[in-house]
């Protein structure tokens, strides 16, 4: 590999990389260490400090670090959060989706796959007969929300848990996709505390 003298380049963008050398004490390695031992406990002391402070009923205004028991108490999650798909139905339960293959069109990753089918009920033009999302090859990009005319697509379950032991279960079919998510997970009905929109 040829040497490059990154002093003497003929392009001068201030957007360029330039080579940064390591010094003496970056070479050392063990004031970096003692660095950042120094800021963790740094944090530490005041996280400490904030919360023995607020046993005593002082520093009420001042918000230390906090760790959630995970899985007994779950962190609030933001209501613009994209969590897993669900597919929306009408009041009499069947599917809103019209199979007008939008989201399947949009999607980058070619996650989505639509057969259509013709309605048996002669008013409606055509639903999905299969509707499957490869949820290992999402992205959660949102486009299908986006671009879905009938609103039958939304991401607003707020679940975080979509692992598997098994790939095959990772594709998400029609009945999976319209089935109600109740507990954790399920979809927000209150907007989330202020302090968390801060």
């Amino acid at each position: 590999m040829a040497n490059i003298d990154y002093n003497n380049l003929k392009t001068n963008y201030e957007t360029s990389v330039q080579k940064v050398e390591m010094g003496l004490w970056e070479k050392i390695y063990y004031p970096e260490v003692i660095r950042g031992l120094l800021l963790t406990t740094g944090h530490f002391v005041r996280n400490m400090t904030v919360h023995i402070a607020h046993v005593f009923g002082l520093a009420r205004n001042k918000r230390g670090a906090v760790t959630y028991q995970y899985p007994e108490e779950r962190r609030p999650i933001h209501r613009r959060y994209r969590g897993r798909h669900r597919l929306m139905k009408k009041p009499d339960g069947s599917e809103r989706c019209t199979a007008c293959m939008l989201c399947e069109t949009i999607c980058p990753t070619q996650c989505i796959s639509i057969i259509p089918q013709e309605h048996p009920d002669p008013a409606v033009e055509k639903h999905p007969a299969s509707y499957e999302i490869d949820i290992l090859r999402c992205c959660f990009c949102g486009y299908c929300v986006e671009a879905c005319p009938c609103d039958a697509i939304r991401m607003d379950t707020q679940k975080v848990e979509i692992a598997n032991w098994d790939r095959t279960r990772m594709v998400y079919d029609k009945e999976y996709l319209m089935t109600d998510i109740t507990g954790p997970g399920a979809p927000p009905e209150n907007d989330p505390p202020l302090w968390w929109l801060q």
